[in-house]
């Protein structure tokens, strides 16, 4: 009964239907140029205790998408956890790496770096301080606020030259 019409509409032949399945998980996956990645917050997170975060290694805080380490005892670093390559969320720490889901890349937690692609941009520093034994990320770094972006890993920033 090719052909035949019963009142429903046209059905979509099995070609079509994958086919845009296929097209909406690529629109999905973001523009794969690292233009997904969000900014860093504007104004300070207080994330908990620092006794959270191992030496050596590193937390996920999935939910604000923040990636905070300590490699060596009372200094921290920390990082947005949306991958540079297509803005997912990196979703696991292991071995010293930051892994993200969606295509395979990882980042060294220490400082942020690309350690295997396809992202060829390290996720962004954020600035972040430990007061009275917690944790505060984002807003506008103060002088006594250590980030790896500006100078050496955990030293303040170096105030902007004069014009």
């Amino acid at each position: 009964m090719d052909g035949f019409d019963d009142g429903r509409g046209p059905i979509p032949c099995r070609r079509s239907v994958l086919v845009a399945a296929a097209a909406l998980t690529s629109a999905s996956c973001g523009p794969g140029t690292g233009a997904a990645a969000p900014a860093v917050p504007t104004e300070p997170v207080d994330l908990g205790a620092a006794t959270q975060i191992p030496v050596g290694g590193a937390e996920l805080f999935r939910e604000r998408k923040l990636l905070v380490s300590q490699p060596e005892k009372g200094r921290f670093t920390a990082f947005s956890a949306v991958c540079t390559h297509a803005g997912c969320v990196v979703d696991s720490v292991a071995d010293g790496t930051a892994n993200c889901p969606c295509h395979g890349s990882r980042f060294h937690i220490t400082d942020g770096t690309v350690a295997q692609g396809p992202a060829d941009k390290a996720l962004p520093a954020i600035p972040v301080r430990v007061e009275d034994g917690r944790i505060t990320v984002g807003g506008k770094p103060k002088d006594d606020w250590r980030t790896t972006g500006g100078g050496a890993p955990g030293r303040p920033r170096r105030p902007a030259p004069p014009h």
